[in-house]
């Protein structure tokens, strides 16, 4: 039996304030029980729900320095959807009405986190052969794991991953400011370590220190090897190259699934959805109060509304896209521009655009449902989950050839019958504009290549079972040995 510890800040159900939480909460359901004991370590954070928090069991506490301080470690354990769920328990670093704040204070409260994972190890009678770290929060495991713990031999041979959700969030802070937080000795402060443009970081410390990287897709392992994705560390990523592979993310498809879905407002599967999906439509143009109208071309947007997604595209050509035979459905929050551009659209063009400047998980669903296509034109996008629901719902997805949605997409091949979607590959809006028309072309003159488009989509397996042999397999490679 192989052990797995996913070190993580938040996971679905617990906690969740964007992708990495469905990956940390999803993924380990699917490891293959006979060979994977997969467990999950997370803050217990006091804006949680109760109703988690009451199922929480206490198993013990003990006191643990970090920097200047000793700290309470309390630790709760709690068994959901048959895996086993740890919760590090700290009332002055999880108190506060959300999980992250700002540096320098989330640095210390994440540091005190990386140390608190492998501290309560040996409380809890679990000994990983690998702790899988995801993003910034959880750098400083392998560098404390690579530090202090090697005088005990429980810690021997230990190996850790680092996966990389987004590399845009790095963790930094001073380095003075960190040595005083981490405890950690001058000899991790140089540019081969945690030292990056005189600044200490912490995911280059997991990154530098990790047997192995991943990130969620094979295209974005690639272009962070590039200054543009780099984030200023793409000499690090070019470096770690031999190490580093990407898996692309899944979606829980029990959740989503237009055929169990209560969400919407008409089941539908491959088989039906060329009479039973356009019902769903047919409501949501009478909920959000736009022409009522089978036969027109709906496109959904479902997003963070910032920059990264390729909002000032949109910007750029909503007007001319209005001119068009389209409706177009909006859903999200984000930077206060995009909020007012689309409130002024939805003014403008009332009837053809609608603006639900909000989230709601219900309201996602059926936009997904509903409409026809789903506009995804990010300026870098690591994996991206919006494409994977949108083709399981048979919503052609018109997205921008970087990252997953390169990965994941398969382009409209007029000639060859072949393609999942529709996608442009530079970041430019008159170019996005002429991919969307092209979409509409299909639409409307050629239904019968888009339903079979429709048909394909719906037959992509982007399920985690599928990202979860690849993380077994590296597990194995990692372990050095294979499985029986």
């Amino acid at each position: 039996m192989k052990n797995i510890l996913f070190a993580t800040s938040e996971a679905v159900p617990f906690i969740k304030t964007g992708g990495l939480a469905d990956v940390a909460g999803a993924l380990p359901k699917y490891f293959d029980k006979r060979y994977f004991d997969i467990r999950v370590i997370l803050p217990k954070y006091a804006c949680m729900k109760q109703e988690w928090k009451d199922k929480m069991e206490y198993v013990t506490h003990f006191y643990m320095d970090l920097g200047y301080k000793n700290c309470y470690v309390g630790i709760m354990h709690m068994e959901y959807d048959g895996i086993q769920f740890y919760f590090i328990d700290n009332e002055y670093y999880f108190s506060g009405p959300k999980p992250y704040d700002s540096a320098p204070w989330d640095l210390e409260k994440f540091a005190f986190f990386s140390k608190a994972v492998l501290s309560v190890l040996p409380v809890i009678g679990f000994r990983p052969d690998v702790i899988h770290c995801h993003d910034w929060q959880t750098g400083l495991v392998p560098v404390y794991l690579h530090d202090s713990f090697q005088q005990n031999e429980f810690f021997w041979n230990i190996k850790t991953i680092m996966t990389i959700h987004n590399l845009k969030f790095q963790g930094v802070w001073d380095v003075k400011t960190v040595q005083d937080i981490t405890g950690l000795s001058d000899y991790y402060f140089a540019s081969d370590k945690l030292e990056a443009y005189k600044d200490a970081n912490f995911l280059k410390g997991g990154i530098v220190f990790a047997d192995a990287v991943t990130t969620v897709s094979n295209t974005y392992a690639e272009e962070i090897k590039t200054p543009f994705y780099g984030e200023r560390l793409d000499g690090l990523m070019c470096a770690r190259a031999n190490s580093l592979r990407g898996i692309v993310n899944g979606i829980d498809y029990n959740i989503f699934n237009p055929e169990t879905d209560p969400y919407i407002t008409k089941n539908y599967n491959a088989t039906t959805f060329r009479k039973e999906k356009v019902k769903n439509k047919i409501q949501l143009q009478k909920d959000l109060g736009l022409e009522e109208n089978p036969k027109a071309m709906m496109i959904g947007i479902v997003s963070r509304l910032t920059d990264q997604k390729g909002f000032d595209l949109i910007a750029y050509v909503m007007d001319e896209l209005c001119q068009d035979a389209v409706q177009i459905v909006v859903l999200g929050t984000g930077d206060e521009r995009y909020e007012n551009m689309f409130r002024h659209f939805d003014w403008k063009y009332h009837g053809k655009v609608s603006a639900q400047i909000y989230y709601d998980e219900a309201m996602s669903h059926r936009i997904y449902a509903a409409s026809d296509a789903f506009l995804m034109p990010s300026l870098f996008e690591p994996c991206g989950l919006s494409q994977l629901m949108s083709l399981r719902y048979g919503t052609l997805p018109i997205v921008r050839e970087t990252g997953g949605l390169k990965d994941t997409v398969e382009p409209f091949n007029e000639y060859e019958g072949t393609g999942t979607g529709f996608s442009f590959r530079n970041y430019n809006a008159h170019e996005m504009l002429n991919t969307v028309r092209n979409a509409e072309r299909i639409y409307y003159d050629k239904k019968r290549e888009w339903n079979k488009m429709v048909d394909r989509a719906m037959a992509a397996d982007f399920s985690w079972n599928n990202s979860a042999r690849q993380y077994e397999e590296m597990y194995n490679w990692l372990i050095g040995d294979k499985p029986e």
